[in-house]
């Protein structure tokens, strides 16, 4: 039996659970998990992944040969951003300590392995989880969170290791997810009490009599506060539907441009129409080709955007930065498997746009940013003419 500050032994009914709270980049935190494991020998190891995260382990040849021309078909490039943008910071860190970013979590499931214990999944699917931590937040909120990102990015190189052992110490934690709580409790919410419920719920009833569970420090005192309470894991697992604002700038918005266009011919003349045709055209287009530039995309993919931002700011099942993240990546043809160089790219604004995979998503960004832009200048342009 290991008695160490850092793990918890508690009972739920007829089970023993032992709870190791663990640093994502730590050495110390690594061999505590394999020692726990050894000399525990449970029944089943419970791990603080969701299945996508788990395949990324266990088949990271397979991530790597994906094609980021079906992640922008599926729409799953802002969650292969999202994705990104968090692995970066992990993996730098890691870098800088000499270790495998999520490197307790492997050596869990390698250690389950090993005494043929069950390895049980206990987190949720992490989408389903940035979509609700989004969801959440308003856009002002959401600006917010980016440039804090920003701005913990530029201080990654002042973290030590000893920093990182100390983020383990509860009353540290505690601090932390109170200064989050009050900066943004629509976040802490879901991004902490919500998987504290949830990892509770999925520990207490994994199969076995005797469980080890791994996960990050942060919600061990979540977890035990939630440990004997009633948890509804379904509610838990409904992704967010669209605000109702979303609805209207989805559907209504090309409808009332289209409108305008229509009344424009009617009550104005043909030249007032062809001049609305004309502002939209310009607006959307340039605006939209302006974002593709900046991403340093390929000149035809700043031509298709330049095309289709018009036509598919009219379509809400369509948005411009498909169309040219789809040229750009048929284009320069990236793969995931450059995610290789990434964590050392997206370390500087210029191995940013250097590399294959970010610059394609940062096509998709900011072409649809430009369109959106290019919305907004057209109509009041637009509705200026009826003046005239």
């Amino acid at each position: 039996m290991i008695e160490h500050s850092n793990v918890n032994r508690i009972t739920y009914k007829d089970k023993t659970i032992v709870l190791v709270g663990t640093a994502h980049v730590s050495k110390e935190s690594i061999k505590l998990v394999q020692q726990v494991i050894e000399s525990e020998k449970p029944d089943t190891v419970c791990v603080e992944l969701c299945e996508s995260r788990y395949q990324s382990i266990v088949k990271k040849e397979q991530w790597e040969n994906t094609n980021i021309v079906t992640v922008i078909r599926e729409k799953k490039a802002f969650l292969l951003l999202s994705n990104l943008i968090l692995a970066s910071f992990q993996k730098r860190m890691a870098d800088r300590l000499d270790i495998k970013p999520g490197g307790e979590m492997i050596a869990a499931v390698e250690c389950a392995e090993a005494i043929n214990a069950t390895i049980h999944l206990a987190d949720r699917d992490i989408r389903i989880t940035l979509k609700r931590a989004w969801h959440c937040l308003s856009l002002w909120k959401k600006l917010q969170l980016l440039f804090e990102l920003l701005l913990s990015a530029g201080s990654m190189d002042e973290i030590s290791e000893q920093d990182i052992e100390q983020l383990k110490e509860k009353d540290m934690l505690n601090t932390v997810i109170n200064e989050i709580g009050h900066a943004m409790p629509e976040l802490r919410k879901i991004l902490i009490d919500e998987r504290d419920q949830y990892l509770a719920e999925k520990i207490r009833t994994a199969n076995g009599k005797h469980i080890v569970a791994v996960l990050g420090a942060g919600h061990v005192p979540g977890m035990l506060e939630q440990i004997e309470k009633p948890i509804d894991i379904n509610a838990l697992e409904i992704e967010p539907p669209p605000k109702k604002i979303s609805y209207f700038f989805k559907w209504g918005l090309p409808i009332a441009i289209i409108a305008l266009i229509i009344l424009g011919f009617f009550k104005a003349g043909k030249t007032a129409g062809q001049d609305m045709i004309w502002w939209w055209f310009v607006a959307n287009g340039s605006l939209a080709g302006l974002g593709a530039c900046l991403a340093l995309a390929h000149p035809l993919t700043i031509i298709s955007a330049i095309v289709a931002a018009p036509l598919t700011s009219l379509n809400p099942m369509i948005a411009a930065g498909w169309v040219s993240g789809l040229v750009e990546a048929f284009i320069r043809k990236p793969k995931v498997k450059d995610f290789q160089t990434l964590s050392d790219d997206i370390s500087s604004l210029k191995g940013f746009w250097r590399n294959a995979v970010t610059r394609t998503l940062m096509v998709v960004v900011f072409t649809n940013i430009g369109s959106s832009l290019g919305t907004f200048i057209a109509l009041p342009m637009m509705l200026k003419i009826f003046g005239q």
